[in-house]
């Protein structure tokens, strides 16, 4: 007789060997192209420029907190970043909550639009800029011929227009973020608070904001990262004349004259070690919203 005894079943610890072994490549990649050259940019980092014997130094982050134009560029980052974000999470709740309202044709092609949107960023974005408020630029034109003073009076080439640049990518991504968000609010809620008696506005500060706080503070670290390490568009815009980190940290690998690798290296783990408390704090804020709404 044939043996019709079926085949045994694999044991949850074989399993995960089997997953384990799944994900080796994966594994792989990831201690090869991310973990290992973190670890060797966090150790060139105290590695001295001129003292090649030197194996452990802090000289290259005495340099960054001691020199101006390396503490400016800090500030600088800082600054756009945190103006950038701010406007950028305003302009995107408002219009994730006009997707929300909205249906058919219209959320169909406001969905496009964000989505075209939010990869128009880097050089092309700069050169578009430049073209549309640029010095000889379409608007300063027409300002010029019509006398309208603020336009002819705005400097694109300056920290303004960077920043200005900024909000404008970092709109469309937030409000992908957020979209997805609006479609944890009941419309059952809304109807409610209207027999009850409340307002428009009562629900959003009551029901609507509380519930979103999570995904706003995740989108907000993730806005503040962006903009953080922006490179491109900047670069493009003023190139080193105007001092940022993500420029600064360029300039260091690339630079014209000289590099400074070890000081790059330096410069990133400062950026790293920025962007690693925002995550931090945002984690910390998250977690103690979503303990207060399941309490």
């Amino acid at each position: 007789m044939k043996d019709k005894r079926r085949p045994k079943a694999l044991s949850g610890k074989n399993v995960r060997y089997y997953y384990l072994l799944a994900l080796t490549p994966f594994l792989f990649l990831v201690i090869m192209y991310e973990l290992m050259p973190l670890i060797m940019l966090v150790v060139d980092s105290f590695k001295s420029e001129k003292a090649k014997d030197v194996l452990f130094t802090f000289e290259n982050y005495r340099k960054i907190f001691t020199t101006l134009s390396y503490k400016k560029a800090i500030l600088n980052s800082l600054k756009i970043t945190t103006i950038s974000t701010a406007f950028g999470i305003v302009i995107a709740f408002l219009g994730a909550r006009a997707a929300y309202n909205s249906r058919g044709k219209f959320r169909n092609a406001y969905l496009t639009v964000l989505n075209m949107t939010s990869n128009f960023a880097g050089v092309p974005l700069a050169f578009a800029y430049m073209i549309i408020l640029g010095n000889a630029g379409v608007v300063k034109q027409i300002a010029n011929l019509y006398g309208i003073d603020f336009l002819q009076n705005f400097d694109l080439y300056s920290s303004s227009g960077l920043t200005m640049i900024y909000v404008y990518f970092q709109i469309p991504l937030s409000t992908l973020l957020l979209i997805p968000a609006f479609n944890g609010i009941r419309k059952e809620w809304g109807e409610a608070n209207m027999l009850l008696g409340g307002t428009n506005t009562h629900f959003w500060h009551k029901v609507g904001i509380p519930v979103l706080l999570p995904s706003l503070f995740s989108t907000l670290s993730v806005l503040f990262a962006n903009a953080l390490s922006a490179y491109a568009t900047a670069y493009a815009l003023l190139m080193n004349n105007f001092s940022l980190l993500p420029v600064n940290i360029s300039a260091s690998f690339v630079g014209d004259i000289k590099t400074k690798p070890k000081l790059g290296a330096a410069l990133s783990v400062v950026m790293m070690i920025i962007m690693s408390i925002v995550i931090l704090v945002n984690n910390y804020i998250t977690k103690k919203t979503t303990k207060w709404e399941g309490s």
